[in-house]
């Protein structure tokens, strides 16, 4: 049977921006893999966040209206629902522990099912709030390291469930930003479990593998092996922190080290030409003066060291360096800048490449294919495979959108 086109929204608000992506999937025969395109794309700069946490309610929502007006006029069609994804120091992993009897002479889909009930029924104090409750893998009669159940004979089946919970009040914070936006969220989601739907392969995860997404305010780790979460924390160092510091080194104001970055900065001095000369504002109005391309680059490069150097830090302390079969994949915002990847594999010393989002996707995927946009393509993508549609939502979803529109000659 031919089903008609879905399409599913991933929305990223960060600190320094937010970015939405309209993933596609064409009509297909049941049964079949449908291929993914991209179908609009928004970006804007967001002003309302702080540490990745709302702390101004009409900025935030103003950023993410614009970011998505303009993913709905590219794609053509009007977005109800997004997923969005959440990270911080506030978001925590717990395991718990699943055992039930198998019903009968061998595992079946009823049998997954109460196990991985058992396993999240874990009691969550009224400040955090659940995201996601993963299965880490199944053992049947002790035999560990099962990934699929299904079918197999035994009596007694057990699961390992990954918790991850988040603050309370940055989740309503979120939610309050979107609604007044005039969407809905459909789903908050980890930010680097959405991120790992985009940029890292299967085998890649079945290796062992470090995903480093260097954002706005902060970088967030991920250390997945199969299908399990080793390890997530959170460096409170990002973009922003090199921006500041080249600020502060070369005596500019801060749309200005920004533009500087992106325009002329490295991450390894050594790639910066000794005899060139970059041309900054001055101490009076309207005054210009020249720095060396060694001193900018010299400050990114000791900025993403140090941040390197604290992800390889905290991999070393836990003892998780040597399950990295598979390296360190790089996303995110902060990672655009060459010699970055040569910068990382110094410190690491594993293989490292970048990740890339877009990839084996038709449409405007070129839109895409940048570091920044990982996470809100993953977002998407988590969306597509869990199988939610969206589109044209109730009444109140038309009559919150007026007055987002409305709000807009105000």
């Amino acid at each position: 049977m031919i089903t008609g086109e879905r399409f599913v929204t991933g929305l990223d608000i960060t600190t320094t921006h937010t970015c939405a992506v309209v993933l596609g999937e064409s009509a297909k025969y049941d049964g079949e893999v449908p291929a993914s395109r991209v179908l609009g794309v928004g970006l804007s700069a967001t002003e309302g966040m702080s540490n990745d946490t709302v702390t101004n309610l009409e900025a935030t929502r103003e950023a993410v209206h614009s970011c998505l007006r303009e993913a709905e006029l590219m794609a053509g069609r009007e977005v109800s629902s997004v997923f969005v994804g959440l990270s911080g120091r506030h978001v925590d992993l717990t395991y718990s522990t699943g055992i039930v009897a198998i019903a009968g002479a061998e595992v079946v889909p009823t049998d997954v099912r109460r196990v991985q009930e058992v396993g999240r029924a874990v009691p969550i104090s009224p400040d955090r709030e659940l995201l996601h409750a993963i299965p880490q893998g199944y053992s049947v009669d002790h035999r560990g390291g099962i990934q699929d159940p299904l079918g197999m004979s035994g009596t007694r089946l057990e699961t390992e469930i990954c918790i991850v919970t988040a603050a309370s009040p940055a989740c309503r914070d979120l939610r309050k930003a979107v609604d007044r936006a005039g969407y809905r969220i459909q789903e908050i989601v980890l930010r680097p479990i959405a991120t790992a739907h985009a940029v890292l392969e299967e085998r890649e995860r079945k290796g062992g593998v470090a995903l480093v997404e260097i954002g706005g305010a902060s970088t967030e780790v991920a250390v997945l092996e199969g299908d399990r979460i080793r390890r997530l924390f959170t460096v409170p160092l990002g973009a922003k922190s090199v921006s500041s510091d080249i600020v502060k080194g070369l005596g500019v104001p801060p749309d200005e080290a920004e533009r500087v970055k992106e325009r002329h900065g490295v991450a390894l001095t050594k790639l910066a030409q000794p005899e060139e000369k970059i041309e900054v504002s001055g101490p009076m109005p309207g005054a210009k003066r020249r720095v060396s391309a060694e001193l900018l680059a010299h400050i990114i490069e000791q900025r993403m060291d140090e941040i390197f150097g604290l992800v390889y830090d905290d991999l070393e302390d836990q003892g998780l360096l040597d399950i990295l079969g598979s390296g360190v994949v790089l996303t995110g915002a902060g990672v655009s800048l060459p010699g970055t990847l040569e910068l990382a594999q110094g410190v690491f010393n594993l293989p490292v490449r970048m990740g890339e989002p877009g990839i084996g996707m038709s449409g405007l995927a070129d839109a895409v294919r940048r570091p920044k946009f990982a996470t809100s393509v993953g977002l998407a993508a988590y969306g597509g495979r869990h199988g939610r549609r969206n589109g044209r939502g109730p009444l109140r979803r038309v009559a919150t959108k007026a007055n987002a529109w409305l709000k807009d000659f105000f």
